[in-house]
């Protein structure tokens, strides 16, 4: 049984780092993440510090990942999401993956915003896919802005500044593919 262990725990530091480098994180960005020093990160990493639970809930959270994928541990049969909302800039944001290290589902949403307010924008790497579930949504890509009615999509790449709103003063529901950097700009961050 130790042996097992043994083995288990062993795997974990490459897990952790191929995790890390596949989400796009520098060691110095997740030690802010999860108040974990970057050199006890540096060391579970690379095998030399041995993974406490304490250490792997802080990884698994800030990375939305189950403790179970990051020790290897086998899958549960059941491929449901049990999707926990949360809220962003007055967005509803209910995550619909688990986790896919390239591309994140939401479905999101939209409270209603006055027609006569601009869409706020950012530039970042990636790509992003939104498709209209219910209500109108604005879409603002760099100079150009247009109106998504239910059923319909966009993609586009998220160099060009974009930003999204309800096209009206009632919220707008929408799904939302990320790719990961866009994740990490749109979900996770708190500006």
């Amino acid at each position: 049984m130790n042996d097992d262990l043994d083995t288990m725990l062993g795997a974990v530091a490459p897990r952790l780092r191929e995790l890390r480098l596949r989400r796009g994180y520098t060691l110095a960005e997740l030690a802010a993440e999860t108040g974990i020093s970057t050199s006890t990160l540096s060391r579970l990493e690379s095998g030399l510090r041995r993974p406490t639970l304490e250490l792997l809930i802080r990884i698994a959270a800030t990375y939305r990942a189950n403790l179970d994928d990051l020790v290897g541990a086998p899958q549960i049969a059941d491929p449901r999401v049990h999707p926990k909302p949360f809220y962003r800039n007055g967005k509803a944001i209910i995550p619909l993956t688990r986790q896919n290290p390239d591309l994140h589902a939401f479905k999101m949403v939209l409270p209603g915003h006055p027609p006569d307010q601009p869409v706020e924008q950012r530039a970042h790497d990636g790509y992003d896919w939104i498709y209209v579930l219910s209500g109108r949504v604005r879409l603002a890509l760099g100079d150009d802005e247009i109106i998504l009615e239910a059923g319909e999509a966009a993609e586009f790449d998220t160099r060009v500044p974009h930003g999204h709103v309800s096209a009206s003063t009632e919220p707008a529901e929408i799904l939302n593919l990320l790719s990961v950097q866009g994740e990490r700009v749109h979900v996770r961050t708190t500006e």
